[in-house]
C-alpha cells in the first residue's frame, strides 16, 4: 500500500488484530516489489493491500512464489490485480463491500438534502442576514412522494435502494443486469434509462466505470433532466459528459452533487467550483478518517478465514471485473 494509508491504518490502530491472525510486521510496508526485500517477498504468503498498492504483475509475483491469496483493505481491486493474478489461481477479496457503506449514506444525505433544497436555502439565509420567505421559496420541494432514480444497482445502489426504501419516496431503478421482480425486491421500479431521467427530481449514479458506460450521461441524457431535477454522482466522473453538464448547470436549470468529476480535478477556472446550484466534493464519499478501520477490520477478518482454511466470505473472481468497479 502507499505510505499514507499505511500511516493512517497505524495511527487508527485498524492493524493492531493482524498479527493475532498471521504472522506479519505490520509497521512493514511495501508500495514498489522493485525495491523490497527479496526475503519478504519470498516469504509472503498472502499479501494485505490497501490504497496505492503496486501492481501485481507477472514479474513481480515471480518474487513471490509461495503467494497464494491478496486480500484488498479497500474497494476496487482494478488498480492493481492483473491477469497474472488469475492465472496463477491467486484467490482475491476486497473490503468493496464495507467500503459501499459510507457511499451510501453520502448518497443518501445528498438526495435527502437535494430535494429539501438545504443549500440553497441556507445561502439565502447566509446572504439576507435575516429571516427569509422560505415557503414561497420551497414550494413544490420536499422529501414527501418525491421520485428518485437509482442508476445501477450495485453494492452501494443496493445499499442506498436499502436506506431509502421506509422513506415516502417512488423510487426508479435502471440496471440491465435485474428484472422487474428483482427490482420491485429492492424496493424499486424497473424502468429504462431515459425513462429514469425525465421522471425523477433527483437521480443517483451507481455504475461501474467500464467502456460501454463512458459518458452515459451524454448531452442528450442531461438534457432529459427535469427543471430543478438534481444529479449525485458518487460512482466515477466518466460516466458523465463533464462539459455537457456544465452547459446545463451554469443557466441554473438543474441542480448537481459531484464527488467525482472528470478530470478527477476540475480545472482551477471550472465554473462549477461556484456555482450556488453545484455542491462539488474531492472524491469524500468512501471511506475516509476512522472510516478505514472498518474496511481494515473486514480484510482481517479474511485473513482469519483464509488461516482457517475457509473460503473469502467477500471473494472476487476474475469475470465479475467485466461489471464491477
Amino acid at each position: 500500500m502507499g505510505p499514507e494509508a499505511h500511516t493512517q491504518l497505524l495511527a487508527e490502530g485498524a492493524l493492531d488484530r493482524l498479527p493475532r491472525v498471521a504472522e506479519v510486521d505490520v509497521a512493514e510496508c511495501v508500495g514498489d516489489f522493485g525495491a523490497a526485500d527479496d526475503a519478504v517477498l519470498d516469504a509472503a504468503e498472502v499479501l494485505f493491500t490497501h490504497w496505492a498498492a503496486p501492481v501485481l504483475t507477472a514479474d513481480a509475483l515471480r518474487r513471490m512464489p509461495r503467494l497464494r491469496a491478496v486480500v484488498h483493505a479497500a474497494g476496487s481491486i482494478k488498480h492493481h490485480v492483473t491477469e497474472a493474478v488469475w492465472e496463477r489461481g491467486i484467490a482475491v477479496s476486497t473490503a468493496a463491500a464495507a467500503n459501499a457503506l459510507p457511499v451510501a449514506e453520502f448518497t443518501l444525505a445528498a438526495i435527502l438534502f437535494a430535494n429539501k433544497r438545504v443549500l440553497d436555502s441556507a445561502r439565502h439565509y447566509r446572504e439576507a442576514r435575516a429571516q427569509v420567505a422560505v415557503l414561497p421559496y420551497l414550494a413544490g420541494h420536499g422529501n414527501y412522494q418525491r421520485t428518485v432514480g437509482i442508476v445501477g444497482a450495485s453494492r452501494i445502489g443496493r445499499r442506498v435502494l436499502e436506506l431509502l426504501r421506509p422513506l415516502d419516496l417512488d423510487v426508479l431503478l435502471h440496471d440491465p443486469y435485474v428484472d422487474a421482480a428483482g427490482a420491485a425486491g429492492l424496493g424499486a421500479e424497473l424502468v429504462g434509462l431515459d425513462e429514469l431521467v425525465s421522471r425523477s427530481q433527483v437521480v443517483s449514479i451507481h455504475a461501474p466505470q467500464l467502456p460501454e458506460t463512458r459518458h452515459m450521461f451524454d448531452a442528450r441524457r442531461i438534457a432529459l433532466l427535469r427543471d430543478g431535477a438534481t444529479l449525485v454522482n458518487t460512482a466515477r466522473g466518466s460516466l458523465v459528459d463533464t462539459g455537457a453538464l456544465t452547459e446545463h448547470l451554469v443557466t441554473g436549470r438543474i441542480h448537481a452533487v459531484l464527488d467525482v468529476t472528470e478530470p478527477e480535478v476540475l480545472p482551477a477556472e471550472s465554473p462549477l467550483y461556484a456555482l450556488p446550484n453545484v455542491l462539488l466534493t474531492p472524491h469524500i464519499a468512501g471511506s475516509l478518517g476512522n472510516e478505514l478501520c472498518r474496511m481494515a477490520h473486514w480484510a482481517i477478518d479474511e485473513v482469519e478465514r483464509y488461516a482457517k482454511g475457509l473460503p473469502f466470505a467477500h471473494g472476487v473472481g476474475a469475470d465479475e471485473l467485466t461489471r464491477s468497479a
